[in-house]
């Protein structure tokens, strides 16, 4: 299992470009098998949650190609002959139980293990379940799998109000009612850029859904839906998370490319509290560290508030500002198995409830720590990049999953990351 050794005390100075979004490509990725030919899906990024749906996938009997060198990925659902997807690989990721609404969409039944993924707070898949119900399916649990039906191999289409709104379920439901037969409303709808641009390549192929971006999303059931190309979008998360690394570790200009400030949310108002040098272009923003950084409190909130996948991120800076500050996530309230790990590191921060106060400035000292998920591993790394001394990050595997050659493009801009294998 591989590790990350961190020479901290290097300042970042230089261009790295954004990678397409993985939140954002899964959907796409599943979206292909409602097709009646084959798709194209561009920007795709090489990560290893990619790899696994692609594999998720391709037990259906649905042909996947991906050019690695071009990020395009083509999948052919033409030959689909299996309405399955095995606990062996849905147990690693949790967007592989998208399947089970592009199954059940796609050919009428869908046969999905319940799903696994990073191992914090609870995150059931009622909320998706109860929505294919009032959409019209048959749902019935058989030995840790969904088995999930439409009648007469078609849903009738329904209405069902989000509570709490989900991205995921959101995803999976409008997976479910692109090929209904009939109108489905989704009330309450994640309004995420994730859910905007599945909406919107659909409906390039045939879909009628309107409402992305709203609470409200109507879906027109059509027959069929055409081949063609779908465009992924930039990962805004990795973007935030570079817009932090490169606010907190002293003496940096970075600038990001191919990315979307739109896709931001709030968060780019919150960032600018920082009072770091901030340019946004079209398809670009630089970030140049200030002298000082002041403490900012931060609560997460449904798109476009602050993002919870950017609060273990923002803790971390904030370890290192003047003054003390509050981290609350109200989407994820488990959310914060990096605490511990920052006070081996000699961060002045506790956890109350579904908050974490943290007290700074904290000079951190390089020690061996454990990453548990993918936010709170890439939490850790920007924390052994101001360390002083050598940073140990355990089971970067998490990593692997959702930052693109993390360490490459880091070090590309002046940090000193090696990894090694345990």
């Amino acid at each position: 299992m591989d590790n990350f050794l961190i020479e901290g005390g290097k300042s970042l100075r230089g261009t790295m470009a954004i990678s397409g979004s993985k939140n954002a490509a899964l959907p796409l990725m599943a979206a292909a098998l409602l097709a009646d030919g084959p798709v194209t899906i561009t920007n795709v990024p090489l990560l290893n949650d990619i790899f696994t749906f692609n594999k998720v996938i391709g037990e259906t009997g649905s042909q996947v190609l991906f050019d690695q060198y071009k990020r395009e990925l083509a999948i052919d659902p033409t030959q689909m002959n299996n309405h399955v997807a095995p606990y062996d690989l849905v147990r690693k990721m949790r967007a592989s139980f998208y399947m089970t609404g592009a199954l059940l969409g796609a050919a009428g039944d869908a046969r999905v293990s319940l799903p696994g993924g990073c191992a914090w707070g609870p995150r059931p898949v009622n909320l998706h379940l109860e929505g294919m119900r009032a959409l019209g399916a048959k749902i019935e649990m058989d030995g840790g799998y969904v088995i999930a039906k439409a009648p007469n191999g078609r849903l009738p289409g329904g209405a069902f109000t989000m509570n709490p709104s989900s991205v995921g379920a959101t995803v999976n439901l409008v997976l479910a009612a692109v090929r209904a037969n009939g109108k489905s409303v989704i009330r309450n709808a994640a309004m995420e850029p994730d859910v905007v641009n599945l909406c919107d390549n659909l409906n390039t192929l045939g879909a009628r859904i309107s409402g992305a971006g709203t609470p409200v999303l109507t879906i027109d059931g059509v027959d069929s839906i055409k081949s063609g190309t779908m465009n992924n979008i930039p990962d805004r998360i990795e973007t935030g998370t570079f817009m932090i690394a490169a606010a907190m570790v002293p003496g940096s200009d970075v600038t990001l490319t191919n990315t979307l400030e739109s896709d931001l949310g709030s968060f780019t108002d919150t960032f600018r509290k920082l009072h770091v040098g901030l340019d946004i272009g079209d398809s670009t923003i630089r970030i140049r560290s200030a002298d000082r950084v002041p403490p900012v409190s931060i609560e997460t909130a449904i798109y476009p508030g602050f993002p919870t996948d950017l609060q273990a991120q923002w803790a971390t800076m904030m370890t290192q500002a003047h003054g003390k500050s509050t981290v609350t996530d109200h989407i994820y309230p488990d959310r914060f198995s990096y605490v511990p790990e920052l006070v081996r590191l000699g961060a002045d921060i506790e956890r109350r409830e579904n908050t974490v106060i943290v007290r700074g400035r904290s000079e951190l000292r390089g020690a061996s720590v454990m990453s548990t998920d993918l936010r709170a591993s890439v939490s850790l790394v920007m924390a052994g990049l101001v360390a002083r001394d050598e940073t140990e990050v355990l089971r970067i595997y998490h990593l692997d999953r959702g930052y693109e050659k993390l360490e490459d493009k880091l070090n590309a801009v002046g940090a000193a990351i090696h990894r090694v294998s345990g």
